[in-house]
């Protein structure tokens, strides 16, 4: 028994997922628990599918357990994405490897470039960048041209190499003996172009989904409502003009000014376009200013960010995810009832009442909302395993 862990957020699950999964089992593991972002992702948006029909078909396509990421950790920068994803992974005490895609699809070129960021973050021309107002991949791009060659920064460029290096960071920092096994990605992050094959990256799947257009050559079809963050346009804009400006300061991720420029533009902005727009400046990229505006939202204070999670809750399973439950050795409750979860200790019951609390205004974002608790009441995934 082998079993490989994988951070994802099937944001739909695709044909790219899936050949993941199969080269996965090809390196070694003959079991699967994947790591999924709940309801809201970190891009800073919503899934367009809700967690557990976003499970079903990663049962069906080749996953064997299906562990939730809570809001609180997908909705943080990549650092904290990772962290917390990677710390779930290690609280089973059971995972030998950990697969992950990148755009290079070699560990030993993405340790070196994590040793060089580590470097970089605490180098004089890094901080001088800051200083002047850059963002932080600009700063960390001009530091990376400054002390090493072309090659290593031109690593993190790519939105997947970034996501790999901090996993790895978030290994080495556990102390953790997991080893790591990266796959080159097959199709480009966000582009539009297929190439007349089966893979598609996951926002233009998106896109034909919201437009209703057939998207059955690049990933499995799910007969399930969708969820639009349109939905919750005027919602979120009425939420954040009730924060003070001291509210927004104590929200994740609100610091070297984001906060107080949320706070002026969410006064004068009437879409969550405007908002963007009236709140970006060149120090801060356009996918922090989302997370920030849903964390805002949400009510993720920094406080929050740091606290480690309390429990891991089960979204689907098969009888090889089974087999990887009765080789876990958790220090923390497993269950798939939040319900039961939230029973467990004081630091479960907030955790779980909060994610209930998220899940509750993810609702709304269907055409047809659900009625509050639907985090509680729900029943997790089972699937025979028939491979």
């Amino acid at each position: 028994m082998k079993t490989a862990g994988i951070i994802a957020e099937y944001n739909p699950f695709h044909n790219g997922h899936k050949y993941h999964i199969e080269q996965t089992r090809n390196a070694g593991a003959t079991h699967i628990v994947c790591v999924m972002s709940g309801n809201f992702v970190q891009r800073g948006g919503l899934a367009v599918f809700d967690k557990y029909a976003r499970t079903k078909t990663a049962l069906e396509n080749g996953a064997d357990l299906v562990l939730e990421l809570p809001a609180r950790y997908s909705l943080m920068s990549a650092e904290g994405f990772a962290r917390g994803a990677v710390r779930i992974i290690s609280e089973l005490n059971c995972v030998d490897m950990l697969s992950f895609g990148s755009e290079c699809g070699d560990v030993d070129a993405l340790k070196e470039a994590s040793s060089a960021i580590e470097y970089c973050i605490h180098s004089d021309k890094f901080s001088e960048q800051i200083k002047r107002g850059r963002n932080y991949p600009t700063a960390l791009q001009m530091a990376l041209r400054e002390y090493y060659t072309d090659d290593v920064s031109e690593i993190i460029q790519n939105p997947n190499n970034t996501l790999a290096i901090e996993y790895l960071s978030a290994l080495d920092d556990l102390g953790n003996r997991i080893s790591p096994f990266t796959l080159k990605r097959t199709a480009p992050h966000d582009s539009e172009n297929t190439d007349g094959g089966i893979y598609a990256s996951a926002s233009l799947i998106r896109r034909k989904i919201r437009e209703n257009k057939d998207y059955s050559t690049f990933a499995p079809v799910v007969n399930e409502p969708t969820a639009d963050i349109e939905r919750l346009e005027r919602a979120i804009l009425a939420k954040l003009r009730m924060l003070s400006a001291e509210n927004f300061e104590n929200i994740y991720d609100c610091v070297n000014g984001l906060g107080d420029r949320l706070y002026k533009a969410v006064r004068n902005a009437g879409s969550l376009n405007e908002l963007y727009f009236l709140a970006k400046n060149k120090s801060v990229t356009l996918a922090r200013i989302r997370r920030a505006v849903l964390c805002a939202f949400l009510g993720i204070t920094r406080e929050m960010s740091l606290t480690p999670p309390a429990y891991i809750h089960i979204l689907g399973m098969n009888d090889k995810g089974k087999e990887i439950l009765a080789k876990a050795d958790c220090k923390i409750p497993v269950d798939a009832s939040l319900k039961a979860l939230s029973k467990t200790s004081l630091s479960a019951h907030r955790q779980a009442v909060f994610e209930a609390k998220a899940g509750d205004v993810y609702s709304l974002a269907f055409e047809t909302p659900r009625p509050c608790g639907y985090d509680f009441t729900a029943k997790p995934v089972i699937l025979s395993d028939c491979r």
